[in-house]
């Protein structure tokens, strides 16, 4: 964090500027905090080495959690207004929804929403 340059805009306002890889870092450390922050509220189980493996090793973080939490696609479909089809193409990649879709998924499961979206990263 040494490479900040500060500049003050002609409205007044103060903006710092960095460089992206220090951006990133970050973006991490917040993530992580904020992790660490559902764990410690109850929000995030914690899991055990093969339950960490399995989470990584799973085709998305969706189908992780809905197996930890016991519940077979179809149930979870029912409970969330779609059908198993459905349920099955989004763990799978193939079918998106949207975000009222993805907040009924994460209740159901008893989890914050972002811990079944796979960034990606």
């Amino acid at each position: 964090m040494n490479n900040i340059a500060y500049v003050t805009t002609p409205g007044g306002e103060e903006l710092a500027i960095l460089p992206r890889s220090e951006l990133e870092a970050l973006r991490e450390s917040l993530e992580h905090a904020q992790a660490l922050g559902g764990f410690r509220a109850g929000q995030i189980p914690g899991l055990t080495p093969d339950e960490a493996r399995a989470l990584v090793g799973a085709v998305s973080p969706l189908a992780f959690w809905r197996r930890y939490r016991k519940q077979t696609q179809a149930v979870l479909a029912a409970s969330v207004g779609v059908t198993q089809n459905y349920l099955s193409g989004i763990e799978n990649g193939k079918r998106g929804g949207d975000v009222t879709l993805w907040l009924r998924i994460a209740r159901a499961l008893e989890l914050p929403i972002e811990s079944l979206v796979d960034d990606g990263a």
